[in-house]
């Protein structure tokens, strides 16, 4: 199976994350996302992107594409950071009550249908689905 051709693809830095999220935007209301739909998907990105920055080496690239007939907004983030603590990876993390940062990967996993996390010294890949 050839692999679709991407919506968006783009490298980020933390000067971008605005313009990244700008074209998520753009992308998502072309698809016919709602607004609270589309506030969800964007800031599931948004949390994966910003960790790629605050974490993974400050840079990263974005791939978002339609797959499955168009059922689901798949996105890849991929850094080049020393990779995630595997105590984090569980969808059941949750950090403490009162516990600055750390919030977003568990607020990926109950936002998107599909969170997938390669991660190791060489980097980090995250891939999302969201349904459409």
């Amino acid at each position: 199976m050839t692999e679709p051709d991407a919506l968006v693809a783009q490298s980020f830095d933390a000067r971008s994350l605005v313009g990244l999220r700008k074209a998520l935007t753009e992308c998502g209301t072309t698809l016919g996302l709602d607004e609270l739909p589309l506030a969800r998907f964007v800031l599931a990105v948004n949390e994966v992107a910003t960790n790629a920055v605050r974490y993974g080496g400050g840079r990263g690239r974005l791939r978002l594409w339609l797959w499955r007939d168009g059922a689901y907004l798949w996105c890849e983030v991929v850094d080049q950071g020393a990779g995630i603590p595997r105590g984090r990876l569980r969808p059941d993390h949750r950090p403490k009550p009162g516990h600055i940062g750390g919030w977003g990967l568990w607020l990926v996993h109950h936002i998107c249908s599909t969170v997938r996390i390669e991660t190791g010294r060489d980097g980090t890949r995250v891939e999302l689905a969201y349904p459409l």
